[in-house]
């Protein structure tokens, strides 16, 4: 598992935009969106309408992951 953050293309409203995580989030994240029965590009959406304006993208998915992550335990 590459410590590297891995570039990924995704959808938001239909707009191409990528973003750069960790293998771990990323699968991570994959995981979460299968769950709750949603794509990828659907959950990213989620993410970004939520995130306000002050972080990006990627800094949102990973706090998303995180909290859930511990939400569960």
């Amino acid at each position: 598992m590459s410590a590297r953050p891995i570039k990924r293309s995704l959808t938001l409203h239909g707009h191409r935009t990528s973003v750069s995580l960790e293998d771990p989030f990323w699968q991570e994240f994959r995981r979460l969106a299968t769950a709750r029965g949603l794509s990828v590009n659907d959950l990213a959406a989620e993410v970004d309408a939520a995130r306000g304006l002050e972080s990006g993208l990627a800094s949102a998915i990973r706090v998303f992951v995180l909290r859930e992550v511990k939400a569960r335990r």
